[in-house]
């Protein structure tokens, strides 16, 4: 989900999301209890239009409000209540809703569904377009003044602890949306490759190899991008090899944050760690030794330890 308005700290009224059910927004007038109790019908199998019908049934100030909601199967419902502050109103389509109060025209929602439907990569950077779409004709009219985004994946929050993959919030900025964008490419830099990485193994586990291949790209795809980056390259690099995952990618990865990086023991303790996990215990010792010269570390003398009692034969499969 993604949110601009003229309006202090929108990120703490707007967006609600749970990984497995789905995406709520509760704008206007809004009600905050609209976002949990639409979560827990829609956690529940629960349709869209259905949830939405319920939580507005047990509230007399309906005509106020203004909800959104998509259900985890993409399908989704918009409200927009009669009372709400003009120009007010939403569209529902295929995964995504989009709907405001208080905009400059219709050509505003119809022109944040037009740069979602049309735009690539990853979800976060797809919701910020919608954003921009819609600030292109106009966006609130009072102005700009807050804006937020929030992604939820399983196991994609700060080391797999929560869902909460992206949750940025921007609270009182000339510009907003700029401030957002920013702020989410220190996120995915800092956090992106690796919360993939753990979706992607997720799903592998679970069955589901599309969605994992598509999320291991994803984590490779960022690394890349930011190549110039030891420490994310480090970062994607560690989680395939200890994964035993497409270990000749995780060590291409390693090798080129050690070039960057080549006194950081952290980072040579990961190159290492990629030739024990391909076999190669000669190397993976010459390394981690590196590594100890560099920091001294319990860990890294027990890895020396055990690789150099090891059989120095290459493993001839690699996933």
């Amino acid at each position: 989900m993604a949110v601009q308005s003229k309006f202090l700290a929108v990120g703490a009224v707007v967006p609600y999301a749970q990984a497995g059910a789905g995406a709520v927004a509760s704008q206007a007038w809004g009600n905050p209890n609209f976002g949990p109790q639409a979560l827990e019908l829609l956690s529940r199998g629960a349709p869209a239009d259905s949830a939405l019908k319920i939580v507005l049934a047990a509230d007399s100030n309906r005509e106020y409000r203004q909800v959104g909601m998509v259900d985890r199967q993409g399908r989704s419902a918009s409200f927009t209540g009669r009372l709400c502050q003009a120009w007010a109103g939403g569209i529902a389509g295929a995964n995504y809703c989009v709907q405001g109060n208080i905009l400059a025209g219709d050509s505003v929602v119809t022109g944040m569904a037009l740069a979602f439907d049309t735009s690539t990569g990853p979800l976060a950077q797809r919701l910020i377009a919608a954003l921009r779409g819609g600030q292109r004709y106009g966006g609130d009219r009072r102005g700009m003044q807050s804006a937020a985004l929030l992604v939820v994946a399983r196991n994609g929050g700060y080391s797999g602890f929560n869902d909460r993959m992206v949750d940025l919030r921007v609270d009182d900025h000339p510009k907003p949306i700029e401030e957002l964008e920013r702020l989410q490419g220190l996120q995915e830099r800092t956090f992106g490759g690796s919360a993939y990485v753990r979706i992607g193994l997720l799903a592998k586990k679970e069955g589901k190899p599309e969605k994992a291949r598509l999320a291991l790209a994803r984590a490779m795809e960022i690394a890349e991008r930011h190549g110039d980056d030891p420490g994310l390259l480090n970062e994607v690099a560690w989680e395939f090899a200890i994964n035993d995952y497409r270990l000749r990618d995780a060590l291409r990865m390693a090798e080129r944050a050690a070039r960057l990086a080549p006194d950081d023991a952290n980072i040579l303790d990961t190159w290492a760690e990629c030739f024990a996990r391909l076999g190669d215990f000669k190397k993976a010792v010459e390394i981690e030794r590196k590594a100890l010269a560099n920091a001294k570390n319990a860990e890294f003398e027990r890895k020396i330890k055990e690789w150099s009692a090891k059989r120095q034969k290459p493993r001839q499969k690699d996933e």
